[in-house]
């Protein structure tokens, strides 16, 4: 089961520490944007985490790869493949 959630205050993302703090964004009126990243949990332990952002682009919009499903699969299987 997978499930979505969306984070409008931005807590989770503060308190994941996700939050973009380059000045791109802010610069154009942005405030508060999270980082592109994606996170597997399980019963609330976090296994699985990744993030897309470069130094020349830190939202991750040019490469999101590392995001994108299948990456995050991948990912996900390499760790049930340790245990």
């Amino acid at each position: 089961r997978i499930t979505f959630f969306a984070d409008p205050a931005g807590a989770l993302t503060h308190r994941l520490d996700m939050e973009m703090t380059h000045s791109g964004p802010a610069s154009v009126g942005i405030i508060g944007r999270c980082k592109r990243f994606a996170v597997y949990a399980v019963n609330g332990e976090v296994k699985y985490v990744a993030v897309s952002e470069a130094e020349d682009d830190p939202a991750g919009d040019g490469d999101p790869s590392a995001t994108l499903p299948p990456a995050v699969m991948d990912g996900i299987l390499k760790l049930n493949d340790e245990l």
